[in-house]
């Protein structure tokens, strides 16, 4: 085969995989009024809530989540808005905006552990399955990292 056919492009299979992986969760995240890139965030500030890292910036966020800060901004803004997240300067550099999760955020991650286990039952994936995948990427991701920009 080709080493240029598309079926031999991991970029590709990635891709395509992360596609169908978010039109899979999309009827969950309609049902909670987020879009994938909210629900990422959220993701974010929800294991902050439990332990939260010295400086809880939007700087912090998009370290964590690969983004920039005029990508976060709007969703920020939006999460902010619908009540599930709380913005503040900080008092010794108002430059930076620090992040926490509100109430009704609290409230909204009580309800994804049932609607993930329903939506991985409903596509009949095992946790269990995913765990030697997660592993591979995440070593990929580390090695992309290292890579020169």
């Amino acid at each position: 085969m080709d080493e240029l056919s598309l079926d031999r492009q991991l970029c590709f299979k990635l891709y395509a995989a992360s596609r169908q992986v978010v039109r899979a969760y999309k009827p969950m995240l309609d049902g909670l009024q987020l879009t994938y890139p909210q629900y990422l965030v959220m993701l974010v500030l929800w294991e902050w809530d439990e332990r939260a890292p010295p400086q809880p910036t939007v700087k912090a966020l998009g370290e964590r989540l690969l983004l920039d800060s005029g990508t976060l901004t709007p969703l920020l803004k939006r999460l902010q808005s619908a009540g599930l997240v709380a913005r503040r300067r900080s008092t010794q550099d108002e430059r930076e905006m620090h992040l926490a999760v509100s109430e009704q955020g609290r409230a909204l991650r009580r309800r994804v552990p049932a609607l993930k286990r329903q939506l991985l039952c409903e596509h009949g994936i095992e946790t269990e399955q995913l765990e030697p995948l997660r592993a591979q990427l995440d070593a990929l991701l580390r090695r992309m990292a290292e890579l020169p920009s």
